[in-house]
């Protein structure tokens, strides 16, 4: 029988807690009894642990064993800010498929209500992130950053691979960029940031901006795709082509 899998709120060297609502939803929900087993992450690492003691404030745990985990993929999301409902959809599926970062991004084309309002979701999509991180068994959080204004954003030092998703390329898909990227990184996996623009898409101006920083342009085929959709099709197809290219070979005899 699977294990369940919680992310520690505080841990040493040999034990984890749970706090707040997660040592509550254990106390009260699970009815957690001290001894029985769970997988803890801590600090990006899992571990296989049994409960120590049980309250509604806190549920401890002794670390018993690390087990193998896999990391996050390298892929940073900037991820322009549209309907809210939307976007949390957004953030939950993208990290289920392994993101390291996702970047809330104020476009042009943000709807002005949901720029003002968008700070006061961090904390929210936050908690998106860490229950789609849980259900998806991941060894790690994504990094979910505070909104910022593109050219702001853009402004920042980064040696990654950047690809900006984008109506009007016609002739260089996504696949090219990434299997391009991997050929160029070698034996290593490539960092790689993407953008996906708002409802609306990019203006003129952005999409200057981003070839003054040295953005390529991806397509992901003919169909105008909603944001959420684009999102997650291009870390799809990111995720399958990075794991691909760095899957060991089954040997076969000449």
């Amino acid at each position: 029988m699977t294990r369940r899998r919680w992310i520690a709120d505080t841990s040493t060297d040999t034990t984890a807690s749970l706090l707040g609502a997660q040592a509550e939803h254990l106390a009260r929900v699970l009815r957690a009894q001290p001894g029985i087993e769970a997988d803890i992450v801590v600090n990006g690492h899992v571990y296989h642990a049994s409960i120590a003691s049980v309250s509604t404030e806190e549920v401890a745990f002794n670390l018993i064993e690390e087990l193998s985990s896999e990391p996050a993929l390298p892929i940073t999301l900037l991820l322009s800010v549209f309907k809210f409902d939307r976007m949390e959809w957004a953030i939950e599926k993208a990290t289920e498929l392994g993101v390291a970062t996702i970047v809330p991004i104020i476009a042009r084309r943000t709807e002005k209500h949901l720029a003002q309002a968008a700070d006061k979701r961090v904390d929210r999509w936050r908690r998106i992130a860490q229950e789609a991180a849980k259900q998806s068994r991941r060894a790690d959080l994504p990094v979910i950053e505070d909104p910022v204004a593109l050219a702001t954003r853009l402004q920042r030092p980064s040696t990654a691979q950047h690809i900006l998703l984008a109506e009007n390329e016609l002739d260089i898909t996504l696949r090219q960029r990434i299997e391009a990227a991997l050929t160029a990184s070698g034996s290593e996996l490539p960092n790689i940031e993407i953008a996906i623009g708002p409802e609306g898409g990019w203006t003129n101006e952005e999409l200057a901006l981003f070839q003054k920083h040295n953005w390529q342009s991806a397509s992901l085929g003919p169909r105008i795709l909603r944001a959420e959709t684009a999102a997650i099709a291009s870390l799809a197809i990111v995720s399958a082509l990075l794991q691909t290219s760095h899957t060991p070979q089954p040997f076969s005899s000449p």
